[in-house]
């Protein structure tokens, strides 16, 4: 996340206090001087230690259930023997302290006959089998009465980056002068084309302006991508920035711009100047110099005077400028992040060493759109999970603009439905916070306590409630649900011991699957608990 030392003009949530860096993150870049405003157990982690210090972890369902058993079991044993005691008592002939002494060991041999002994070792025996089934669907059961619970389930809160998205960001948009163009394929993986109304990407001037906006993209950066074993594709650096990089081999033109630059310099980006620029040398242009450049729509259109309109440049006039202007609100309100591209030929003998000359008189490109695409399989969970009847929301730190959009997509909400941040639910009282979470799906920009406070409040109704993280932050709440479940490619130390289930693959559709397999765990705990039942009542 960018920082910037300019002073909020209000509340803000704690994921938009740009203004302040929090102990335990790491800084990726640059430098700065920072006033220390807490220490200790004052900072964001000592908050998140103390709740996660307060709060009780409670029993799961099979266990409150299977106490609830236990002492129904002993009263109705109880009154048996109390009746059947009574009743030889009444009826028979007691004349001496043996035959009483008799009575009584018949009451005391039924009662010990219609206790199931036999249940714990079948409860064992069905719930290790349990785990070893859900292991090999990548779910990872540190408590063996936690088997059950998942399949109890009636809430399943799930974090959005990486459990319901692939965490690989990915250029969906591409707007230029002469049109917009859509990307098809998600990930890291470069399958995919580039298409404009509904068909491929043909010769002609938008081709050549989407070109140079993808060329131009991976010329200002310094991510890498490459393929591994396995067909699978990684990265290196920046995800933002590895975005250009899997669109430009979807367009098939990556080799070609590796031979034809070299770089000789970069400016790099600093959150004051919003952009990255490199002086490339162009082999096909004679050795001639270049300055791309990459950043925010907004700061970079300030310093472009041109635009790229096909082969071609023209003037930037104010009519242009506005249409560019709200290409990028298009993007945004499909909560895409939004980079621009721009760049200038240098003059021969132009002074290369003043980086604010050469960042000016740009040419404008074009702007991208960039999202992290929601993964395939977990709208099919979500789906089957509804058709289950488990309620699924979503519990993020991201923007609600780009919360709903994937919940959106997934099938958590309808389109346009509404969504609650942490401000707003800090204005809610108890009454109208518990109505709220019964009622909203999608929560953004929420700090520790949000997320404690809406697993508490649905646990409050009635839920049996299953919290997926992989933060420090998630930790309180993955302790106080019914069953946490912590990532186990991202999470962290912290969050997989407060959690009682990891996930291997940090999945959303093995939580689905693994509620399937707790939900034949629960009927073979039922049908155990009749026959074993059966088999008490009938030896007494």
């Amino acid at each position: 996340m960018q920082k910037d030392a300019a002073t909020l003009p209000g509340p803000a949530a704690l994921g938009d206090r740009l203004d302040m860096v929090f102990k335990g993150t790491a800084i990726a870049q640059g430098n700065g001087r920072a006033i220390v405003t807490a220490t200790g157990m004052d900072t964001q982690m000592g908050s998140i230690a103390r709740m996660l210090d307060a709060t009780r972890e409670e029993p799961t369902p099979l266990q409150n259930e299977i106490g609830r058993i236990g002492r129904m079991l002993g009263i109705v044993v109880i009154v048996i023997v109390f009746v059947v005691v009574g009743v030889i008592m009444l009826t028979s002939d007691i004349r001496t302290a043996e035959d009483f002494t008799t009575v009584l060991l018949l009451g005391v041999s039924l009662a010990v006959a219609a206790v199931p002994e036999g249940l714990p070792a079948i409860l064992s025996v069905v719930l290790a089998i349990g785990v070893q089934r859900m292991a090999a669907r990548n779910a990872i059961v540190k408590k063996l009465s936690s088997v059950e619970t998942l399949g109890s389930a009636t809430v399943i809160a799930s974090d959005k980056t990486g459990t319901l998205t692939r965490a690989e960001m990915t250029i969906e948009r591409v707007m230029t002068a002469s049109g917009s163009t859509y990307v098809t394929g998600a990930g890291y993986a470069p399958d995919g084309r580039l298409e404009h109304e509904g068909a491929e990407l043909g010769a002609g001037a938008l081709l050549a302006e989407n070109i140079v906006v993808l060329s131009g993209g991976s010329l200002a950066g310094n991510a890498d991508l490459r393929e591994i074993e396995g067909g699978q594709w990684e990265i290196q650096g920046d995800p933002t920035e590895a975005a250009f990089l899997v669109a430009e081999n979807k367009l098939g033109i990556a080799a070609r711009r590796k031979a034809r630059f070299e770089r000789i310099a970069e400016m790099p980006f600093t959150s004051e100047r919003k952009m990255m620029s490199t002086l490339e040398v162009d082999h096909e242009q004679g050795d001639a110099v270049v300055v791309i450049a990459k950043g925010a729509p907004d700061v970079l259109l300030q310093r472009c005077s041109r635009v790229r309109v096909g082969a071609d440049v023209a003037v930037l006039d104010e009519i242009t400028r506005k249409r560019i202007l709200a290409d990028v609100d298009t993007l945004s309100d499909a909560a895409l992040r939004t980079l621009a591209v721009a760049y200038r030929p240098l003059a021969p003998g132009e002074d290369r060493q003043v980086a604010a000359a050469l960042e000016q008189d740009l040419i404008f490109v074009g702007t991208v759109g960039i999202i992290d695409p929601p993964r395939e399989e977990a709208g099919q969970a979500i789906r089957e999970a509804r058709r289950a009847g488990i309620r699924v929301i979503m519990i993020t730190g991201d923007h609600p603009r780009t919360a709903a959009r994937i919940a959106a997509d997934l099938g958590i909400i309808e389109a346009g439905a509404p969504t609650l941040t942490g401000l707003e639910l800090d204005e809610l009282d108890n009454a109208a916070f518990a109505d709220a979470v019964l009622k909203t799906s999608v929560y953004a920009r929420v700090a520790p306590e949000h997320k404690l406070r809406i697993v508490d409040a649905l646990q409050a109704a009635g839920n049996v409630v299953a919290m997926t993280g992989d933060g420090v932050n998630d930790a309180p709440a993955l302790k106080s649900a019914d069953i946490g479940i912590a990532m186990g490619l991202t999470g962290t130390e912290v969050t997989k011991e407060a959690a009682r289930m990891i996930l291997a693959d940090d999945n959303f559709a093995t939580i689905v699957a693994a509620v399937r397999e707790g939900r034949g765990i629960f009927d073979n705990i039922r049908k155990s608990l009749r026959n074993v039942a059966a088999c008490s009542a009938t030896r007494s």
